[in-house]
């Protein structure tokens, strides 16, 4: 049966092992034959959906005589395949599992195939530090499995502590990001531009221990304690300490003369949302956001005030929440992937009256920073192919271009749709490993086309879009630097044209071959921007000679980022995230800088992984129904990947795929053909 959890096409019936086959030709051919059925299964299904077979005597039936699925064996889990065989390839079994949200993992299996993705490679490498070895994101996509990384992992330098390289005290320079945003707000508003997390606190938390641990994790990441120096120059200067004290605020939610402030010495006066007095009942939505817009307003990188923490307490007897709002100048989602469990373990450890043990980060913000700005003379080749991608046409996505003065952060409106599990399920493993691509060549595919059949329905001019991909920017700049424990700002943003040619939109959305030729097509042209894409921020912010050559280019009309896939649940278990957190935002007379920022995010659920795409835009430019027309393209357009894949002979490679050939598209998918026709001969 296939993996969706739903009928299909592919469903076969086998009720015995002298069932008919149609791969032996007639009966008895041997269904019970597990590689046999396997081997039929794999021959008309991509490697995905070949289904798992558990041999039983027979279906186990209730008194009722319907199906007893309680008596069903359980079968192996999919990923797990060949155990492991030795103790290394046993812990990082356990690891890719403990990072990939799952309950086992085979020696064998690929990481990315089974969902992982670039940010949770560096999730794998931080888990694998904490329990003594070393590897990097690097061997992580060169060597995928447990098996094969057990080959090349080390153990790591236990007198190894604080940060390596050049220290995270003194000057950090402005990375392109923090440029980007300091021309377009000023340094007055640049508090304005912050992340946050809620997540659900311990009943009975103790005040002075979450103080304490809020300083501790600040003593261990410098960046947070940074402050912005203006001038001729700005920079960020990261002092020796400091004393975080102020930084931390308890907010009552619950009692019965709510509501009420709180004086504690150094706290201040907050209010309250409303409650009863068991603190059941509390409008944390409400109370989430007043205390969110609260922080945001004491949020001054000129003071150095980068962090605000903020414990909404319901009460000795119920859980309260955490609200962590921290200047987007020093922290990124993937920054909060490592602060939020430090602050959880630092807590822990000193509500138990035991010593705080932080696990020590390789490399520093600052160095980092200062390896990346070395870097923008070096780049100065990669300019013309920037200019020559950004030059060619665009046409507009609205009735007219943006206005900063009347574009800004107060008018922009979003819709989100989301995407069925098993779409989702392929979307994360099938596909991308159909074509040998990424998560994010996926999503760009689904979304050029999108964009080509919306801009078509509208009566606009087709041809190509340029997008502003967005990315974790998490790159290792020289060997042996590790940044996956690191916390900063690392967000790189680089253009890219996307030409989806699609001619038949239907054909796509039902899982045609135009499906094939797109993804293909768009995978190319992700790969084609010049080096790893850093360069045109370098250029762009950190090079003179440079810098006003790219800024009298056009911006792009869409700005993509694809968060991640987020494994943990939403729950009220202590630390875990809230329901109500927030992600982020900026203050309301901010101007934006894309026409459509679209978003893709996945979660982990009960019934499944969930993407879910959103599309954001200033309210003055279009109408509602147009976006959600869009929205809903983009997803129907992710369906028909989906769909392609799981027909026979789905996927294949392109060009970039090979380095030490030069060979076209329709070179490779001749060569494809006749391999896959001589594999069918030999069955």
């Amino acid at each position: 049966r296939n993996t969706s959890g739903s009928p299909s096409e592919t469903d076969v019936d086998v009720t015995g092992p002298d069932a008919a086959s149609p791969a032996a030709g007639g009966a008895g051919a041997g269904w019970g034959d597990v590689a046999r059925l396997r081997e039929y299964a794999a021959s008309r299904l991509p490697d995905y959906m070949v289904p798992l077979v558990v041999v039983i005597e027979a279906i186990p039936l209730t008194v009722n005589g319907k199906l007893d699925r309680a008596a069903l064996p359980a079968p192996d889990l999919p990923g797990v395949g060949r155990a492991a065989e030795t103790p290394m390839e046993e812990i990082l079994c356990g690891l890719f599992a403990e990072v990939l949200g799952v309950d086992q993992v085979g020696a064998e299996a690929s990481f990315f195939e089974l969902g992982g993705d670039s940010i949770m490679s560096m999730l794998l490498v931080a888990a694998a530090r904490r329990t003594g070895l070393v590897v990097t994101t690097r061997e992580v996509f060169d060597h995928q499995s447990p098996a094969a990384l057990a080959g090349v992992v080390r153990m790591a330098d236990q007198t190894v502590s604080g940060s390596g390289g050049e220290p995270g005290v003194g000057e950090i320079p402005l990375t392109p990001v923090m440029w980007e945003l300091l021309e377009r707000v000023g340094p007055g508003a640049l508090g304005e531009v912050f992340q946050s997390a809620v997540v659900v606190t311990p009943p009975g938390l103790s005040f002075d221990a979450l103080v304490a641990a809020v300083q501790a994790v600040t003593d261990r990441h410098e960046v947070l304690r940074a402050r912005l120096a203006t001038g001729p120059e700005p920079h960020l200067s990261v002092p020796q300490t400091a004393d975080t004290t102020a930084w931390v605020r308890r907010v009552q939610a619950s009692g019965a003369d709510w509501p009420r402030p709180v004086g504690e010495p150094g706290v201040g006066a907050d209010w309250a949302g409303r409650v009863d007095g068991r603190g059941v009942g509390v409008d944390w939505v409400r109370l989430v956001g007043e205390q969110t817009r609260a922080a945001v307003e004491r949020l001054d990188p000129l003071a150095g005030v980068m962090v605000q923490v903020v414990w909404l307490d319901a009460g000795p007897e119920e859980p309260g929440r955490l609200v962590l709002v921290i200047a987007h100048l020093v922290v990124d989602t993937v920054s909060l992937r490592v602060l939020l469990p430090d602050l959880a373990g630092a807590y822990a450890a000193l509500a138990a009256g035991r010593p705080v043990a932080l696990d020590p980060v390789p490399t520093s913000y600052r160095h980092w920073a200062r390896e990346l700005a070395a870097e923008a003379g070096t780049r100065t080749p990669e300019l013309q192919d920037w200019l020559a991608l950004l030059e060619g046409p665009d046409p507009l996505l609205a009735t007219e271009p943006l206005d900063p003065a009347r574009d800004v952060g107060a008018t922009m409106r979003e819709v989100s749709v989301t995407v069925p599990a098993d779409v989702t399920s392929a979307l994360l493993t099938g596909v991308p490993a159909a074509f040998h691509a990424g998560v994010d060549d996926v999503l760009l595919a689904g979304l050029a086309a999108a964009v080509a059949e919306w801009r078509a329905r509208r009566g606009r001019p087709g041809g190509g879009v340029v997008v502003d991909v967005e990315g974790h920017g998490r790159v290792p700049l020289t060997d042996g630097m590790d940044v996956s424990r690191t916390v900063g700002w690392f967000t790189s943003s680089h253009p890219v044209r996307l030409d989806a040619g699609v001619a038949d939109f239907a054909d796509l959305r039902a899982g045609g071959a135009t499906a094939g030729r797109v993804v293909k097509r768009i995978k190319e042209q992700v790969r084609a921007v010049p080096g790893d894409g850093l360069g045109y921020g370098l250029l762009r912010y950190l090079n003179p000679g440079t810098a006003a050559d790219l800024a009298a280019l056009p911006r792009a009309q869409i700005g993509f980022n694809y968060l991640g896939r987020f494994t943990g649940k939403r729950t009220r278990d202590d630390w875990s995230p809230a329901p109500e957190g927030p992600g982020g935002g900026v203050d309301g007379d901010i101007p934006v800088t894309h026409v459509l920022e679209v978003t893709g995010i996945v979660h982990d659920l009960p019934d499944g992984p969930r993407l879910t795409l959103t599309v954001a835009w200033p309210g003055r430019v279009l109408d509602e129904p147009a976006v959600r027309e869009f929205a809903d393209r983009w997803a129907a357009m992710l369906a028909g990947l989906a769909a392609y894949v799981a027909r026979p002979g789905g996927g294949g490679h392109t060009p970039s795929d090979f380095s030490l050939i030069s060979l076209d598209q329709g070179q490779i998918d001749e060569l494809e053909s006749e391999l896959a026709a001589d594999e069918r001969g030999a069955r």
